[in-house]
């Protein structure tokens, strides 16, 4: 075999389509692939194609066909040596079937012959894999939006919850407040039998835990507070006076005032204006 009926097979054997084009755009060889491409889409005349002018049927397609007006440009171009390749991709749809090339121009590598070689990939199969992932992509955005949107939602709904169940935390001590202790302490100015003075105190003692959830907020803080230090943020909590603390813990209002400036000093608003029982109100 010789080494042109070689280059011949080889040719042949590509899935490209290939075609060389005259300095005039004239078609004057193409290879099997390129037939069998023309045979299979209707080809009217020689299904080699031989002897079409390439190039004028690129010039003279409609005006919406401006890549067709644009890939006879870059032939010209190549012919004359403006340019040494040109390379693009564009739709070629059938009525079954939507399909993709990428075109390819390059010089005809022989001395003296301004020929160029005109090649056409089916790149479908890349086209469809990324349009594929755009779609993946974009129902991934669209689902990570939703995540998002309901995350946002679930947020707002906590923060409601826990307005809400701070609310009612407010309202339940309020009514402790206002409702209950002012009787207990009542009772204290009664003569209750030793018994009765016991139970009273229990009671007492019982509620103040119940009204002391934000203790837990103190500990959770690593704040090392004195029992006594607790019972006064208790009773600063519950809107009491010093002069009534220190009735109530039986100390001097000289002792309370220190306990509050001692927790003032541990809750790291001692040289701010923050008032203590509003801070107090706060720890939950």
């Amino acid at each position: 075999m010789s080494a042109q009926d070689m280059y011949k097979v080889i040719v042949n054997s590509l899935a490209t389509h290939v075609a060389v084009l005259d300095n005039q755009g004239i078609i004057i060889e193409t290879n099997r692939s390129w037939q069998e491409f023309a045979k299979s889409n209707g080809m009217v005349g020689p299904i080699d194609c031989v002897g079409l002018n390439y190039l004028r049927i690129c010039e003279s397609a409609p005006d919406d066909a401006s890549n067709s007006r644009y890939i006879a440009r870059a032939i010209r171009q190549v012919i004359v040596g403006e340019i040494s390749e040109f390379l693009t991709q564009y739709p070629c749809h059938s009525p079954t079937e939507k399909r993709w090339f990428s075109l390819r121009i390059v010089p005809y590598q022989k001395s003296g012959e301004n020929k160029v070689l005109v090649t056409h990939d089916n790149i479908t199969p890349i086209i469809l894999a990324q349009e594929k992932l755009k779609q993946q992509e974009a129902e991934l955005k669209a689902k990570t939006n939703a995540l998002e949107e309901t995350n946002i939602a679930l947020k707002v709904l906590l923060e409601h919850r826990d307005k809400d169940k701070q609310e009612m935390e407010d309202r339940f001590v309020a009514n402790i407040q206002e409702l209950v202790l002012p009787y207990l302490e009542k009772l204290h100015g009664t003569n209750l039998d030793s018994r009765s003075s016991n139970l009273l105190d229990i009671a007492e003692n019982h509620l103040q835990d119940v009204l002391s959830p934000f203790l837990k907020r103190l500990s959770a803080l690593n704040l090392i507070l004195t029992p006594q230090e607790l019972e006064v943020a208790t009773m600063v909590r519950q809107g009491k006076s010093s002069q009534d603390i220190a009735d109530m813990l039986n100390v001097s209002v000289a002792t309370v005032s220190f306990h509050r400036k001692k927790l003032r000093h541990k809750l790291g608003i001692s040289k701010t204006g923050t008032n203590l029982r509003t801070y107090l109100l706060s720890l939950q």
